[in-house]
């Protein structure tokens, strides 16, 4: 997908401009707008994938008595979380996205 490089952590593409946006031409611009619009549609659904992971990990965390395998958890947890405020992150930060294609 050119204009985009895959996130393994985030696990969606996220943009990614060899150029300045203004010496693409519009064809290119309205192109790349519509391809981040599709991705940028899917974070919800990201996130909603990775809360369940989490939920289930708390579940798992409620009833562990080692100490060891608690901490394990916790940090599990915690890097799960640090993706989805990511993720919000790319979705809320590029919402302009989405203006520039109905202007």
């Amino acid at each position: 997908m050119k204009h985009f490089e895959f996130s393994s952590r985030l696990g969606i593409y996220i943009p990614r401009l060899e150029v300045e946006w203004e010496k693409l031409t519009k064809q290119e611009q309205e192109s790349i707008l519509m391809q981040w619009e599709n991705i940028r549609g899917h974070i919800p659904d990201q996130i909603a994938a990775i809360e369940t992971v989490i939920n289930k990990k708390q579940a798992a965390l409620d009833s562990e008595d080692d100490f060891t395998v608690s901490c394990r958890l916790n940090s599990e947890i915690s890097e799960h979380a640090s993706v989805i405020n990511d993720l919000w992150l790319w979705f809320r930060q590029n919402q302009h996205v989405s203006e520039r294609m109905h202007t």
